[in-house]
């Protein structure tokens, strides 16, 4: 199970990412509304565990946001306002369960499990850049009418490209949105997965849409959409 925490106070985030780690799942945390948008924005989760209170803008809006972009990963919001009006505007805002701080972990895992055992909602739309198209509800993608063989790393890269077309993806961002941040041979493995990656997905069609941007990252060119 993949989980994304957006919790803002650090010493429950750490507690939530090692009791979450212990038990097997990968984790990855956002201390801000924004950040918390670009994550699940651009990465599949199982569950996402969503602080009310958040600088910038609140958990609320952040829900109404994802859903508003089309992401329905479960969430649970985690809060220490317990009001039923207050439980009330958490679930409108499209969460589906709520949580009022303190709670126990075992109440919190029972919670997801619970979650996670619902019926899939409609899933997101095709992805599309230029002839390239991508579906993450059945992880198959084309260039052209022409599917595309690709690993579960190479698509899951490829799909974060997509959900950003023209934009320079830093090494770094890519390892973060692609890998889990345990994994520790960090060294060439974004230069080797792109070349997979155009392997498959630009020199079999004479192409050269994965762009290297020296000394910034990597860019998929979206020229139907280009200035």
């Amino acid at each position: 199970m993949r989980v994304l925490v957006v919790e803002d106070e650090k010493k429950l985030a750490n507690l939530l990412r090692r009791g979450l780690r212990r038990e097997g799942m990968a984790v990855d945390v956002a201390g801000d509304a924004e950040s918390a948008l670009v994550r699940a924005t651009s990465t599949s989760y199982d569950v996402i565990l969503l602080d009310v209170m958040l600088p910038g803008s609140d958990g609320l809006e952040v829900c109404r946001a994802l859903r508003a972009r089309d992401v329905w990963a479960p969430t649970l919001m985690l809060t220490a306002l317990g009001a039923v009006d207050d439980r009330v505007r958490g679930l409108d805002s499209g969460a589906d369960d709520y949580l009022t701080k303190p709670f126990s972990f075992e109440e919190l895992l029972a919670r997801m499990r619970a979650l996670v055992r619902r019926p899939a909602r409609p899933s997101s739309t095709v992805l599309s850049v230029d002839d390239l198209r991508l579906d993450p509800a059945t992880h198959r993608a084309w260039r052209g009418e022409t599917e595309l063989a690709l690993t579960a790393r190479e698509f899951a890269m490829l799909e974060v490209f997509m959900r950003r077309p023209g934009e320079v993806l830093s090494r770094f961002e890519l390892l973060e949105q692609v890998w889990d941040e345990s994994y520790e041979n960090r060294s060439n493995v974004i230069e080797v997965y792109v070349g997979y990656l155009r392997e498959k997905v630009d020199r079999p069609f004479a192409r050269q849409s994965l762009e290297t941007v020296r000394g910034a990252g990597y860019r998929l060119r979206d020229t139907e959409n280009a200035a």
